[in-house]
C-alpha cells in the first residue's frame, strides 16, 4: 500500500529533522474511482475521484490498537469489519481505498487498490473484512 508524498515527507521530518508529528485521533477510509497517485497535483488531488451523493462518505475509524494491529514485520491491519454506509443510488465503479486524515478535504496518506472493482448500485454495502487491509511500508 503506498504512502503520499505528504506522509513520506512527513515521516523523514520526523525521523531525521526532529520535527514533531501528531497522528490522527481518527482516519477516514475513503473510496476511488480512479486510480490514485503519491503526489497531490491540482484538483482531483492525489488523482483520488470520490463517488459524490447518493449516501457516499468517507467512513471514520479510531486511530488505535483495537482496530489496527501492528506485527512484528512491519505491517498494520484492520482488526474489524468496516462498513461504507449503504448507497442510495450508483456510486460508480468504485477501484481503491485509502486512508485520509480527515473527514472531508484533508490529506491523503495512503491508498490501495480493492481485489476486484466493484460496482455500487442502490443497497449495496461495501465491507473490509477484519485483515482485509494490510498496511506496509515496503
Amino acid at each position: 500500500m503506498p504512502f503520499t508524498q505528504y506522509l513520506d515527507k512527513t515521516l523523514i521530518n520526523l525521523v531525521f529533522n526532529d520535527t514533531s508529528y501528531t497522528p490522527p485521533a481518527d482516519l477516514y477510509l475513503a473510496l476511488s474511482t480512479t486510480t490514485p497517485n503519491q503526489v497531490q497535483g491540482s484538483s482531483p488531488y492525489w488523482n483520488f475521484t470520490e463517488p459524490s451523493g447518493n449516501g457516499y462518505e468517507r467512513v471514520s475509524v479510531a486511530n488505535n490498537s483495537s482496530n489496527f494491529q501492528t506485527s512484528t514485520g512491519g505491517t498494520s491491519n484492520n482488526l474489524n469489519t468496516i462498513n461504507f454506509p449503504t448507497a442510495t443510488g450508483s456510486w460508480g465503479t468504485v477501484t481503491y481505498f485509502g486512508f485520509f486524515d480527515a473527514a472531508t478535504g484533508g490529506n491523503l496518506l495512503c491508498y490501495g487498490a480493492l481485489n476486484t472493482s466493484e460496482s455500487i448500485t442502490t443497497n449495496n454495502i461495501l465491507s473490509f473484512a477484519p485483515g482485509q487491509i494490510t498496511i506496509s511500508l515496503s
